[in-house]
């Protein structure tokens, strides 16, 4: 993809320790991420309990009908149907019970003429019968048995094969796996299931001031917010995080720690692509492979870096927590959902009328959060660096890098989390 850029761009840029250079646009930066979010080929036996929401990598035939035979699907009384014909609600047919079924049993009994067989919700049917007359028609004096309504063949019959015949298609390859899904592969007497393998996705640190939850903190240092936001939304796509912990600022852990990272499907950093002399993870994609972008036109989340190293993504995310959640949903979400073949998620968005002007800056997407209260959008952004502006939002809106202004009482698209 060409990166021309209009000289404008340019010209927003203060003269820092090394500026972002023109700023790809996000639907560039988006299209550029989707190329290389190549679907995992790679398969796995899954058990049923733990299949759902995976996709199928097969299309799974059906071995057995189901039902498995004729069964009733009442309380009652199988019967040969013509023998009911004559019955009314004051005249009814004398029958002679000969044998009483449970959901379990196995009929030995023949209902030949005036026979009848008692069966209960889920009985085969036996040999001879092809109709059930509900318990409620009916009235019992030993094994005798009064029946007081008709019924036509078939009536209160599940037959063989009515819900899934032999030999058909229950799950079809590429299908994402739903509750309903799994229990026709229940039905079908399937316990796993071959689906594909859920991409991994490598989450390194940078920055020395960071340490893991847990462990003492003292002035000067920050718990790790980033990894645990990243792996989070990592699951939520479909994917499995798999957390490498903090990387020092030094060029050769960097190397090392990328080196380790790629033997995954994709990778993600988070700080450490921001305008500045720490801006080293940029120096050793270019070192190690390519760097495809370096800023795109969005706020918050401009210092992101998309790089590829053997065949790999590495996406380097803002450090700042909201900057960095924002573009997990924006551009790691949809990467993962394609990778991991699942459908693009669906999104709940509400029209509301926003509480207070927003003044956005021209030339960039913008993500403002907003939390709904009063049946109004209120905006909830404090500073990029404030993981509570997101913790404590509904959703969130978008200003497209053309409007400059958003009034008070402007209907907006909330896009709800």
């Amino acid at each position: 993809m060409k990166r021309s850029r209009d000289h404008d761009d340019r010209e927003h840029h203060g003269h820092g320790m090394r500026p972002l250079r023109a700023l790809m646009s996000l639907d560039d930066a988006l299209a550029m991420l989707m190329s290389l979010a190549a679907p995992v080929e790679r398969l796995e036996r899954v058990p049923l309990l733990q299949a759902l929401h995976r996709v199928a990598a097969n299309d799974v035939v059906s071995p057995i009908h189901v039902p498995l035979v004729d069964r009733a699907s009442m309380d009652g009384y199988a019967v040969r149907a013509i023998d009911t014909y004559r019955a009314g609600k004051f005249r009814p047919v004398e029958m002679r019970r000969v044998e009483t079924l449970y959901a379990d049993s196995v009929p030995k009994k023949r209902v030949g003429k005036g026979v009848c067989v008692e069966v209960a919700t889920g009985s085969s049917i036996p040999k001879g019968a092809d109709a059930v007359v509900m318990v409620e028609d009916t009235e019992r004096d030993g094994a005798t048995v009064r029946v007081h309504s008709p019924v036509p063949p078939g009536e209160n019959i599940s037959p063989q094969g009515e819900d899934i015949r032999r030999g058909a298609v229950v799950v079809h390859a590429g299908e994402f796996l739903t509750p309903a899904k799994v229990g026709a592969l229940a039905a079908v007497g399937r316990k796993d299931v071959e689906a594909y393998a859920r991409p991994r996705v490598a989450i390194l640190t940078t920055g020395d001031e960071v340490v893991p939850p847990g462990s003492r903190i003292r002035p000067g240092q920050v718990y790790d917010i980033n990894a645990h936001t990243m792996a989070s939304v990592v699951r939520e796509s479909g994917a499995d995080p798999v957390l490498l912990g903090g990387v020092p600022d030094r060029l050769d852990a960097l190397r090392t720690a990328i080196r380790r990272a790629v033997k995954e499907d994709l990778v993600v950093f988070s700080g450490g692509s921001s305008v500045g002399e720490k801006d080293m993870v940029v120096d050793v994609l270019r070192a190690m492979g390519e760097v495809k972008f370096h800023g795109v036109a969005v706020k918050p989340g401009k210092p992101t870096v998309l790089g590829v190293v053997r065949g790999k993504a590495v996406l380097g995310m803002p450090g700042y927590p909201t900057s960095c959640l924002s573009n997990c949903y924006m551009m790691l979400a949809p990467m993962l959902r394609a990778m991991a073949r699942l459908p693009p998620r669906p999104e709940k968005v509400v029209d509301l009328p926003l509480s207070k002007r927003i003044v956005s800056s021209m030339g960039r997407v913008e993500f403002h959060t907003v939390r709904l209260k009063d049946g109004m959008a209120v905006p909830a952004y404090k500073e990029s660096g404030a993981i509570t502006s997101m913790a404590h939002a509904d959703g969130y809106i978008q200003i497209p890098a053309n409007v400059d202004l958003v009034e008070r009482g402007e209907i907006v698209h909330v896009v709800l989390f």
